[in-house]
């Protein structure tokens, strides 16, 4: 009997958390493109090698366990089926996917977590068992809540999950003075990992402070990433973005939504649609300011599941204390700026990002000459 043959059989830990890692690495290739459903990812595995895998495929549809089940085929008889959420048990534009499985003739799955969507929320899991198959749930589970989060949240919360960019000197500052030029903080490296960030969310978002300072286009420009083209939202509590931005006139080609306040004025709006932007009002808060929590629950209600904030250092600091910012990621340039800036977060926002109480580190290291540090929100 091969060794092989008993891994499939008798599967030890290590083996499932190493197949189910692969189908968790395969599923967040699709990040950015699956909106409003989750980038799941799947393998099927016989005789201790995998034999097919699936993702969900763009848009939405159709689901990583068909996907995989249709390259298996008949290898699928008798297999073992690795999947980073629940399979779905309802019927909604495909038949269930958890139908799939069992019409598949499989002997095994495993689940890393389950879904908290009301239309499966176990369900999944109780038909795989109720027709024989071998149930194990729970592998993988904190990476694959990862890969999912933008899904959790939008389900459990109404929001999407916020991705949170921050360049800063060494001395903490994200911009110069008011007649000091643009500060280029950070490297080549260190801008090309922003823009695989970018095109592993569905919407890229800056406060209407860095359009006016920096007129940004916010695209994905990286080689064979040209179909990733993540909407552009600006938080804009008066509707000051220039008609002349690069944002606003490149509205026709690229999503552009704009987010403003109850009594932003109706003439400026009327300028920004006529160039192709979208304009959404929300409310306020007691401060004044844009309601953020609002404007994020009005994303989520458009299949929105994950937005790449990038600032300015106001909007970021509100998200922060908010608790509203679920991974930031942070790079400091080697040199200090060396005189009177802005600084990149407020130092009560600096204070709960640092103590490790409200944030944790998941990875740190190098980009180039730039450090960076990633951290993701306590829950």
């Amino acid at each position: 009997m091969s060794s092989r043959f008993d891994i499939d059989n008798a599967p030890d830990e290590a083996t499932d958390a190493a197949f189910m890692a692969a189908a968790v690495a395969y599923g967040r290739r699709w990040l950015g493109l699956t909106a409003p459903n989750p980038a799941v990812g799947c393998v099927i595995v016989k005789d201790g090698v995998i034999v097919a895998r699936g993702a969900t495929m763009p848009g939405g549809r159709p689901h990583a366990e068909t996907e995989a089940l249709r390259e298996a085929g008949e290898r699928a008889k008798g297999a073992t089926l690795y999947v980073s959420l629940e399979p779905c048990s309802h019927y909604g534009v495909t038949a269930p996917c958890a139908d799939a499985i069992i019409h598949g003739g499989l002997a095994r799955v495993v689940s890393a977590l389950e879904d908290p969507d009301v239309r499966v929320a176990g369900r999944g899991h109780a038909k795989i068992v109720e027709a024989g198959i071998g149930l194990r749930t729970g592998v993988g589970v904190l990476e694959a809540r990862r890969g999912n989060l933008g899904h959790i949240l939008r389900i459990t919360e109404g929001r999407p999950m916020v991705t949170l960019k921050l360049a800063q000197t060494f001395d903490g500052y994200a911009a110069g003075g008011a007649h000091d030029p643009r500060l280029m903080i950070t490297g080549a490296p260190a801008n090309g990992r922003v823009q695989v960030m970018r095109a592993m969310h569905d919407a890229i978002m800056v406060g209407v402070g860095t359009v006016l300072a920096d007129d940004p286009l916010l695209t994905v420009r990286l080689p064979g990433l040209e179909n990733r083209k993540p909407q552009r939202i600006v938080l804009d509590s008066h509707l000051r973005m220039p008609l002349a931005s690069r944002l606003a006139a490149t509205a026709k080609e690229q999503r552009t939504l704009v987010i403003c306040a109850e009594g932003a004025p109706a003439p400026a709006q009327a300028a920004l649609e006529a160039l192709g932007v979208e304009v959404l009002r929300v409310g306020r808060e007691a401060s004044g300011r844009l309601d953020l929590l609002e404007a994020l629950k009005a994303l989520g209600k458009r299949g929105v599941t994950r937005v790449f904030c990038e600032g300015g250092p106001s909007v970021a600091s509100d998200l922060i204390l908010r608790g509203l910012a679920d991974e930031v990621v942070v790079f400091t340039a080697p040199k200090p700026f060396g005189g009177e800036g802005v600084p990149a977060l407020s130092p009560d926002a600096r204070c709960a990002l640092e103590t490790g109480a409200k944030y944790r580190i998941l990875e740190k290291g190098h980009a180039g000459l730039d450090r960076f540090h990633h951290l993701e929100r306590v829950f």
